[in-house]
């Protein structure tokens, strides 16, 4: 039985949250007693969490391409509808990318995880931030990487976009610390999902060897961190990584 946090009646938007690391953060918070807003660019696997999951608490789908700012306006919109408010936001929609050192990486792959893993929670911000500024209440949580720490090598795209995910995090989180408003991020090694299926079999073994507990990161665990970052109870901590690396980069 894990641990409860209270997030009853908070009102909760999850990117990515169709599958993998995204699915078990939506399960956690409606287990906590949040409502939630599943917003996945495959509309149809996340109307199919959707629907296994409505038995746990209110939870609807909604199809939306972060890397397009009038999608996720026109969601944010259609969840306001629906829910009435957002007072939680976990940008956690991400991709790999391809395994390639720096001077051989393909720009068009380049483009496509710095714009899915970075400009897309730019985009869920700028359009959910005055609405929680307007309350004075938010909880925004970021799933970043122990890549944007570190820098994994033949990762290029992925280590810049979830460093530059941690490097905003800080900035918004002092931008909205008089609102109420905490911003903060994880920072997880890796974890069995989907997005391995993007990535070589040495790069997995690299990752594995370099985590102390010997062991990949359950996404309940993640989950978990998640939940507690998105509740009224982290009320003064903002702008921080939460480290889930397992003892790779403590700090």
């Amino acid at each position: 039985m894990a641990n409860r946090i209270d997030l009853a009646s908070r009102i909760a938007v999850v990117t990515g949250g169709a599958q993998g690391i995204g699915l078990a953060i939506v399960e956690r918070l409606l287990d906590s007693g949040a409502s939630v807003a599943i917003w996945d660019r495959d509309q149809k696997l996340a109307e199919g969490a959707a629907s296994e999951l409505v038995g746990r608490g209110k939870v609807e789908a909604y199809g939306v391409d972060v890397t397009d700012l009038k999608a996720v306006e026109r969601a944010r919109d259609e969840t306001l509808d629906a829910f009435g408010r957002i007072d939680i936001l976990v940008n956690n929609a991400g991709i790999s990318g391809p395994n390639k050192p720096t001077w051989e990486y393909p720009p068009k792959e380049w483009n496509q995880v710095i714009a899915i893993n970075l400009t897309g929670p730019f985009h869920c911000c700028h359009a959910v931030v005055p609405g929680m500024i307007a309350r004075k209440y938010g909880r925004i949580v970021n799933v970043a990487s122990i890549a944007g720490k570190e820098g994994n090598p033949n990762a290029p795209a992925y280590s810049a976009s979830k460093a530059g995910l941690i490097a905003l995090t800080k900035s918004l989180g002092k931008e909205l610390a008089q609102y109420d408003i905490a911003v903060n991020c994880v920072t997880p090694a890796a974890a069995k999902t989907a997005i391995f299926a993007q990535m070589t079999q040495e790069h997995i073994d690299y990752m594995l060897a370099k985590i102390p507990r010997g062991r990949f990161v359950a996404v309940e665990e993640i989950a978990a961190t998640v939940a507690f970052a998105a509740s009224s109870d982290c009320s003064f901590t903002t702008g921080a990584v939460f480290d889930l690396s397992g003892g790779r980069a403590t700090y």
